[in-house]
């Protein structure tokens, strides 16, 4: 499986980052253990969480996901196998959002203790607080890289100008600097990425993991008519059910006909083509939707193959 290296930094990732949202949420402890072990023998050893996954579940708090990765990868003895990203900022379950120096170094103890691990590979701001320098929040990571707790960081949420603006100080001030981008983009959310954020992510050497990668399920091809849309990502999935969502997933019919490969395939694709995109992140929550990234890694498609999607 070829890995690309992620931007600037030292770490290599697989063509698909594997979304850890689903840990603690539509999977259980056992279930997820034994997607974490298919995922391993797949080759696909880069997971990205968060400390707020998943607070929205009934019963939960946050920190689920990283508790669940914790405990599988001690019982395993993988650490070292692993690339493991996490997040700060959302404060799950309480006003606000918080991106204080002090915060910051107490939620990554916090999450460092729910992985199991002395450190992480990769740390993102998650949502911002623009109340807060961007120094300062910088500040707290060159703490935790000194520290030895945390190796690269990242930028998620952040708004256009306080990017940039974190992008200049960490120049300025000799602080750490954001190496990679987690932004919304898919095949069906492309502005807000390609207007606001692709020109600060080519002009910084910025990698790009994209999230919502699959448009929470849309663009896997199985929500047709109105009535196919339930659960959870009902909310999610509506705003792409329109007269263009349902252009999109017609060209991605046919392409995935010509190829025989699903929907998600092309999906992933897609991004995997954009020449930003160091690998998109997409969850699974069983072994047979991991056939969908394995078929994505070997798509070649034509300058006309994309014209057709990206029109």
């Amino acid at each position: 499986m070829q890995k690309k290296k992620l931007g600037k930094t030292e770490l290599h990732t697989p063509p698909v980052v594997f979304g850890g949202n689903v840990f603690g949420w539509t999977l259980g402890e056992r279930d997820s253990f034994q997607l974490l072990d298919k995922l391993l023998e797949r080759g696909f050893s880069f997971i990205d969480t968060a400390d707020s996954y998943s607070h929205w579940a009934p019963g939960n708090t946050g920190g689920e996901s990283e508790l669940i990765l914790g405990k599988w990868m001690k019982s395993r003895g993988v650490r070292d196998k692993m690339t493991i990203a996490t997040k700060v900022g959302s404060n799950p379950g309480k006003e606000g959002r918080d991106v204080s120096k002090d915060y910051i170094i107490k939620a990554a103890e916090d999450s460092l203790r729910r992985l199991k691990t002395d450190h992480v590979d990769l740390y993102f701001t998650h949502w911002d607080n623009e109340a807060t320098p961007v120094e300062e929040t910088l500040a707290a990571y060159q703490q935790l890289i000194k520290d030895g707790k945390v190796r690269y960081i990242g930028a998620s949420n952040l708004s256009p100008n306080r990017l940039e603006a974190s992008l200049k100080a960490a120049k300025e001030s000799d602080l750490p600097e954001y190496q990679v981008l987690q932004p919304e983009y898919n095949l069906v959310a492309r502005e807000n990425f390609g207007t606001n954020y692709k020109p600060i992510a080519a002009s910084n050497q910025l990698a790009v993991l994209p999230y919502f990668s699959l448009a929470s399920g849309f663009l896997t091809g199985k929500y047709r008519k109105i009535e196919d849309i339930q659960g959870e990502r009902k909310e999610m999935v509506m705003k792409y059910f329109d007269e263009r969502g349902l252009k999109i997933l017609k060209s991605m019919d046919e392409l995935a006909h010509r190829y025989h490969v699903s929907n998600a395939a092309i999906a992933l694709a897609w991004l995997m083509h954009q020449p930003l995109v160091t690998a998109p992140i997409a969850s699974a929550t069983k072994e047979s939707h991991l056939k969908a990234f394995e078929e994505a890694m070997h798509l070649e498609f034509t300058k006309e193959e994309m014209e057709l999607l990206t029109a």
